[in-house]
């Protein structure tokens, strides 16, 4: 299957995609929406138009001119010579989370040590948020990721955590610092910033320290892989991509609206039909997990102009994570049987909810 007709549970005709390549002519292809106003009806997550405007600033449903708007003014603060700035402070950022992990004793939860404090501490100071508000945020994060909670409960969780931020936004405004929020507030009001702000803590924190806990798990059940990087760490940068492919932990997709008639492989796609792109699917080998394999292409940031903003400081992340995990610990193993390892249940994405490890 390359693409085929789905029928959405409110009754919606739509099609999904298993195609890395096909994936990649959907996303870049402008016929293509972002804004969920375009669907014929109403989907999972998506308000049909004109209910209420879209919030202003969340850019990730938005299509060219106002994503472009929005996505100039923060990519230079994403870019490589700007994440390269902050490798110094990344890497104290982590050594100081594995000596606490070091000083707490064994066995030790590597996602409530490493793998969660690791982004959120690095897009707090981003950012300009205090981190010690971060179990506000993470609470906030929990409830719009799971796949549980009431719509009615999302939208409370979302108001709180914009409530959170227009309040922080007026703060920098009297008392500025040198970090992004600051650093926006000529170019944006405080509803703009808001919403923008949501987007890069809640992706910045949660998506990586997902990937920082499950990658390690992956690992650490595949032990001939885990040895290749203890052997040779220069092979990091490429497991980083390695995992990322094999691991895509977002399972819902990447949706898009057809805004005309559009024939799309061999599918006839009416306007306002959604295509889901499956990236899980889309990513998949039939060999598994390989870290040294050469090359390395994935959708796990998506693709096009709304491929993720803040993949390279992930990569930064999860290279410099690893690297220094294993150097620190080169006797790292699960403490607990892999199958009871607890994973994440009624989430977005996949992950583990703790991850036992010794030394």
């Amino acid at each position: 299957m390359t693409i085929k007709s789905m029928r959405f549970p409110s009754g919606a005709t739509g099609w999904v995609i298993n195609s890395a390549q096909l994936g990649r002519t959907l996303l870049t292809d402008p016929r293509f929406s972002a804004d969920r106003a375009h669907a014929e009806s109403p989907l999972p997550g998506f308000t049909r138009a004109p209910a209420k405007p879209p919030n202003r600033g969340a850019f990730i449903t938005m299509d060219p001119p106002e994503h472009t708007r929005y996505r100039k003014l923060l990519t230079g603060q994403f870019s490589v010579p700007r994440m390269r700035q902050l490798e110094p402070r990344i890497e104290q950022i982590v050594d100081d989370r594995l000596e606490s992990l070091a000083q707490q004793g064994k066995p030790a939860d590597l996602v409530a040590t490493f793998a969660l404090p690791v982004p959120s501490l690095v897009i707090c100071e981003l950012l300009g948020v205090d981190y010690a508000d971060r179990a506000r945020f993470q609470s906030f994060a929990g409830t719009l990721f799971s796949t549980t909670v009431s719509p009615q409960d999302k939208n409370t969780a979302r108001i709180g955590l914009v409530t959170y931020l227009q309040e922080l936004v007026r703060q920098k405004r009297v008392t500025p610092d040198d970090a992004l929020i600051s650093g926006l507030t000529s170019e944006l009001d405080d509803e703009e910033l808001a919403n923008i702000a949501v987007l890069l803590l809640v992706a910045g924190h949660e998506t990586t320290a997902t990937m920082l806990g499950l990658g390690t798990f992956t690992l650490l059940r595949h032990p001939d892989q885990l040895a290749a990087l203890r052997a040779d760490p220069d092979l990091i940068p490429g497991a980083v991509e390695e995992l990322l492919r094999y691991l895509s932990i977002i399972g819902v997709g990447i949706l898009r609206v057809a805004t005309e008639d559009i024939t799309l492989g061999d599918a006839k796609i009416q306007a306002g039909q959604t295509v889901v792109l499956a990236v899980p699917e889309a990513n998949h080998t039939e060999d598994g997990l390989n870290v040294t394999r050469p090359h390395t292409p994935h959708l796990a940031f998506g693709h096009g102009i709304h491929a993720c903003l803040g993949q390279q400081l992930a990569r930064m992340e999860m290279r410099i994570g690893w690297r220094r995990l294993l150097e620190r610990f080169p006797g790292l193993r699960l403490a607990v049987p892999a199958d009871e390892v607890p994973l994440r249940t009624g989430m977005v994405m996949t992950g583990v909810q703790a991850l036992p490890v010794t030394w």
